[in-house]
């Protein structure tokens, strides 16, 4: 009997190409941090980056330590990043924005799926997306091997890219995301997997709540040990304002794919702004994706997280 998710679809589109996944051999204690997006996918890569150097008085630099191995754009050959993460000799922590049923799944590997209420993830998102540079653009339509049509631009109505964003999907299999890829449904896949040994579902609210405390469970479920002091240090490393600062240090990398770079991309990381924004109707849609898409238990999962239900974990 299989134990985990099954390989169901291939992603590719102008962000995703879930192919390249097939360039990673994979190690045993790898980590593989997974979300839709703007859900904190940095921010857990960060968590993980100063667990696994805690201590270290010079770690490495981040820029290039945890890649977006299904990014498909990426201003290098495939092959150099085979061999970049073949390289790395550190516990290996690689991003991914892929479901359930389309990244490879391996029993050895620990799988992090980090997730934030749909609301909050657009309102992130519509930052992101009004952010993009024309230079982005060209890198992900223009470069070879795309699949499908271009990604287009933000024409700056919210209320429009709402409408599509909840009630479209990009691929066949998925009824919300457009014009990204599934929000919704990159949750619903991993769901079921929920109480997998190597699997660890982590809310963004829980990580607003508690930031110390879901450290701590981090680094028990990545066997990392972690006492209350190193929890609070990890934390103070990894708030929204240290890495922007961390970003603007080095070189502000950010400038080329964002208009105001590293300021733009760590935004507010604030809950809630579209209250005010979304209107009756628009709220009507996301019930309605929500019915459609999630089941109830899901559902109320990622509107509150782990901590806001009865009882947690």
């Amino acid at each position: 009997m299989r134990i985990g998710p099954s390989l169901d679809h291939i992603y590719q589109n102008h962000h995703l190409d879930s192919t390249r996944w097939d360039v990673v051999t994979p190690r045993d204690d790898d980590i593989i941090i997974t979300s839709s997006y703007k859900s904190g996918t940095t921010w857990t890569q960060w968590i993980i980056y100063n667990l696994i150097f805690l201590g270290e008085t010079e770690p490495p630099p981040f820029d290039g330590i945890s890649p977006w191995i299904d990014a498909r754009f990426m201003p290098f050959p495939l092959e150099q990043l085979g061999r970049m993460v073949e390289q790395q000799r550190h516990r290996r922590f690689l991003k991914s924005h892929l479901p359930a049923d389309g990244l490879p799944f391996h029993t050895n590997l620990k799988y992090i799926v980090v997730a934030r209420d749909a609301r909050d993830v657009f309102m992130s998102l519509v930052n992101h997306y009004a952010a993009y540079t024309d230079a982005l653009y060209t890198m992900m339509n223009d470069s070879p091997g795309r699949v499908g049509d271009p990604m287009p631009k933000f024409d700056g109505d919210i209320r429009r890219l709402w409408k599509s964003w909840i009630t479209r999907g990009w691929f066949e299999w998925e009824s919300e995301g457009y014009p990204m890829f599934s929000n919704m449904h990159h949750t619903r896949t991993w769901w079921p997997h929920r109480e997998l040994d190597n699997v660890l579902l982590l809310h963004y609210n829980d990580l607003k709540r508690d930031l110390p405390g879901q450290i701590r469970r981090l680094g028990a479920f990545l066997d990392i040990a972690v006492d209350d002091a190193q929890a609070r240090e990890v934390a103070a490393a990894s708030h929204i304002d240290a890495m922007r600062k961390r970003a603007l240090e080095n070189g502000d990398g950010m400038q080329g794919a964002f208009r105001g770079g590293a300021k733009t991309f760590f935004y507010k990381g604030t809950n809630e702004r579209w209250r005010g924004v979304l209107t009756d109707d628009d709220l009507e849609l996301y019930e309605r994706a929500k019915q459609r898409v999630l089941s109830p238990d899901c559902a109320e999962w990622l509107e509150h997280g782990w901590l806001g239900l009865p009882s947690a974990p």
